[in-house]
């Protein structure tokens, strides 16, 4: 595990470490001192309900975030220490779909997708033929290569999710982060995302890390799955090493159960809501002896 080896080894294998990450807000402890270890050219899924600390992970392989404590590694750079200008070249080797698109509504398709090549062509400049080129090619990636002059409000939702993964991967990212790539998606849609996420390994070579807790998804495109559960690491491994796990905290998420302390919560809560609607209609109900008021 990385807590009990020097961070910078074994990159070879491993692009992507974090080591020891805590995280909070306020008084909130969102992560815990988790240590991850990301297999190179692989997909590997984070699962865990929501408020688990997921999606914080993510901003922190990127440096949108910064730990309160512990380590992020990407290549043989400690990203974490980065100042901004230092983190743009590595930024511009991750591709990031976010889990609402953030498509500008005020460009079109085409603009959309090519707008982080107009960002880097101060450092790198490319033709307008290379630019237009990259643009169609990656359209025609995700499938949509006919959306190109149309505007994000004309388009379905799972086809924003697709555009928004096409200007993801434009600058062929050696890492793709996905934030809960299927939310808001009907299943055959988030089928068509999951099949996309698959291709997008084989053909970019690219390391890819899903944030989710569509668990249909997750044993779809998981080589290594990874279960977060109030800002800690679970369990960790193949898929199979999930399905066979007898930890009933894993058990019961994987089969959508509530832990028996939330039930009875709830349950609690509604006797207590009962009891005080009853006692609201007892003290608001007229005695049928009271006089009549004329």
């Amino acid at each position: 595990m990385p807590a009990t080896v020097a961070p910078a080894e074994g990159l070879a294998e491993f692009p992507i470490r974090v080591v020891g990450l805590a995280k909070s807000f306020d008084r909130l402890k969102v992560l815990k001192g988790i240590s991850i270890d990301f297999p190179r050219g692989k997909t590997t899924v984070i699962l865990g309900p929501s408020g688990c600390g997921k999606s914080v992970l993510l901003k922190h392989l990127v440096g949108l975030e910064r730990p309160d404590r512990g380590e992020v590694w990407y290549e043989r750079q400690r990203v974490d220490t980065l100042s901004e200008e230092r983190l743009g070249p590595i930024r511009r080797e991750f591709g990031f779909l976010f889990q609402n698109g953030a498509l500008f509504d005020s460009m079109s398709v085409e603009e959309n997708v090519g707008f982080p090549l107009r960002e880097l062509e101060s450092s790198t400049p490319t033709s307008a033929y290379e630019h237009a080129e990259r643009v169609r090619r990656v359209l025609q990636m995700v499938g949509l290569e006919d959306t190109a002059h149309k505007m994000p409000s004309d388009l379905s939702g799972g086809q924003r999710k697709r555009i928004a993964l096409a200007r993801a991967i434009v600058l062929r990212p050696k890492v793709v982060l996905y934030d809960e790539p299927t939310t808001g998606l009907d299943p055959i849609r988030s089928d068509v995302i999951n099949e996309l996420i698959i291709k997008m390994k084989s053909a970019l070579g690219a390391t890819s890390i899903v944030v989710t807790h569509d668990l249909v998804s997750a044993f779809r495109v998981a080589d290594h799955l990874v279960m977060m559960h109030e800002g800690e690491v679970m369990l960790e491994g193949a898929p199979d090493l999930f399905r066979d796990s007898t930890d009933p905290v894993v058990s019961r998420f994987l089969r959508g159960e509530a832990s028996e302390d939330e039930l009875r919560a709830i349950r609690e809560a509604s006797r207590h809501d009962g009891h005080r609607s009853q006692a609201t209609r007892v003290s608001t109900k007229t005695p049928s002896s009271a006089p009549r008021q004329r």
